[in-house]
């Protein structure tokens, strides 16, 4: 049985965890909250060691068995973080997953996470072995007429009073971007705090706070604009930001691109991938200037860069993310080869 943010929610709360979880989807700032909120739980429930798997290509899936087999150090509970970014373990790591949950570890607590996913996925062998010992949490992007509520009590929780206008203003601008409105969210409660909130306010607010982020960042590469590229990330590594932290988003814009690339229907797609009307523009300007093929070679670069970022490889992660933009924006940049 698939578990809902609420349901999962209200299961932390309880005494203990159960031996394994799946949290999956594409709305990349839910799962991470997600996944988050599953790892506090566990070290407030002594599981105090924690192993990390990156289940990437290559992977060796004999790796799950021997954590699980190994003995704890320091004899307490233990949590195994596996990420699987495709939630695509091929017929090796299903049957080694569906093999772990058959022989579940003592005092061990398996958290898989992806950050790809789709229904056909939730029908997998291993997903169904998960969900008979613990718990699989989908997290699908939310819909238009959820985004308003879901605003509203992340700005109740940040201590903000908004009125309805100024939820639905938010919601308008961010144009269901949760990433967006989580940060929007977080700089109207330094700025405002817990005084009344309305639309006006809100605009004004918005707009006072808007400098560079990340968002204006991708959307100017994916707009052809170099100039305002480069720029956008001149004043991102000014205020102190990381590549790492930027990653994120960059990834999830273009592993989108690269889906919408490949779809022979692009207004099907657009529809599959609960892409809002105000947002087309943006992504069939970029289809326009570039094939599938050249969207695949950039989202390899994206993962080098992303690695390079993590200190996984030689190189200087902000120049190489320069040229990544630069070839989003303007396809005849040339492209490191994937070393």
């Amino acid at each position: 049985m698939a578990h809902t943010l609420a349901t999962f929610q209200k299961h932390l709360a309880g005494p203990d965890l159960k031996p394994a979880y799946l949290i999956a989807g594409e709305e990349h700032l839910l799962v991470l909250e997600a996944a988050d909120a599953l790892r506090a739980r566990a070290r407030a429930l002594g599981y105090n060691e924690r192993e990390v798997l990156d289940a990437e290509t290559h992977f060796d899936w004999d790796a799950l068995a021997r954590a699980g087999a190994s003995m704890s150090l320091f004899a307490s509970r233990r949590l195994i973080d596996m990420r699987l970014p495709t939630g695509k373990p091929g017929k090796e790591g299903s049957d080694a997953i569906v093999e772990y949950c058959e022989n579940l570890p003592p005092d061990t607590v398996l958290m898989i996470v992806a950050n790809q996913w789709s229904k056909q996925q939730q029908a997998g062998a291993w997903v169904s072995a998960i969900e008979r010992v613990g718990m699989a949490l989908p997290v699908w992007p939310l819909k238009p007429d959820e985004l308003p509520d879901w605003i509203g009590q992340r700005m109740a929780s940040r201590g903000l009073k908004p009125d309805r206008a100024a939820i639905e203003a938010l919601a308008d601008r961010v144009e269901g971007n949760s990433l967006a409105a989580a940060q929007e969210i977080d700089k109207l409660a330094l700025l405002h705090g817990s005084k009344p909130l309305d639309a006006d306010t809100l605009e004004q607010l918005v707009t006072d706070s808007a400098r560079f982020d990340v968002f204006k960042l991708v959307d100017a590469a994916l707009e052809g604009d170099v100039a305002r590229t480069i720029r956008v990330l001149q004043g991102l590594r000014a205020e102190g930001e990381q590549v790492p932290a930027l990653m994120g988003w960059v990834l999830n814009q273009l592993q989108l691109i690269a889906r919408l690339a490949s779809s022979p229907n692009l207004s099907s797609a657009f529809r599959n991938e609960h892409v809002w009307p105000a947002r087309e523009r943006v992504y069939r300007q970029a289809l326009s200037r570039a094939d599938r093929e050249h969207w695949e070679k950039i989202l390899i670069q994206a993962a080098r860069v992303d690695r390079l970022s993590k200190g996984r490889g030689w190189g200087d992660p902000w120049r190489e993310l320069e040229r990544l933009l630069a070839a989003v924006a303007m396809p005849r940049a040339k492209l490191l080869a994937a070393s």
